[in-house]
């Protein structure tokens, strides 16, 4: 009964903990946000492009298939972005009212364009493709407009931040002699 009254809260706690996981959105308000602006500002500080480049690459994504949409009332849901097919990229953005819009880009033409997308071919060899829920098909031929290359500052506030360095836990029930399996003898009475 002791037991069972030690381990009853931490089990109700569960699902409040699990409710509040993937509810990460990158910013409310348009596009056009502060990063958009330090993109089109000469002034502003940005990352070298080559190591925004490495980051794609560590990502999976082809560097040249990177590109983005500005679309009023709509947001970059940053923990969207990613890796589309073999290195293609892809990403979405969310409005107030519930509506999606996904870009996906990748290598092909935009002449594979499939029912329910908008695509544009921004350079030869490769095709941006725009679909949407809960989107009117003229907000989705602007968005298709809209498309073009980030500027680094704007690259780099789409990227998920870098990841730190860390050092390795040292773990106190891994034994440094054998094969490095936990150590689950029980001891004297037990």
């Amino acid at each position: 009964m002791i037991r069972t009254a030690r381990v009853l809260p931490p089990l109700l706690l569960l699902p409040a903990l699990l409710t509040a996981c993937g509810t990460e959105k990158a910013d409310t308000g348009d596009t056009r946000g502060p990063a958009s602006a330090d993109a089109r500002d000469p002034a502003s500080p940005s990352v070298p492009r080559a190591e925004l480049d490495a980051r794609l690459r560590a990502l999976g994504i082809a560097p040249e298939l990177v590109y983005v949409t500005d679309v009023p009332g709509f947001t970059l849901a940053q923990q969207s972005v990613g890796v589309n097919g073999d290195d293609g990229f892809s990403a979405a953005y969310w409005a107030k009212d519930g509506a999606v819009l996904h870009l996906y880009a990748e290598r092909g033409s935009a002449a594979d364009c499939p029912e329910g997308y908008t695509c544009v071919a921004p350079a030869k060899g490769q095709v941006v493709r725009i679909s949407g829920e809960k989107v009117a098909a003229d907000v989705l031929r602007g968005a298709a407009d809209a498309v073009h290359r980030p500027a680094p500052a704007e690259l780099a506030a789409l990227l998920p931040p870098v990841p730190t360095a860390t050092v390795p836990v040292r773990r106190g029930d891994l034994p440094s002699y054998g094969d490095g399996a936990p150590d689950n003898s029980v001891g004297e009475g037990g």
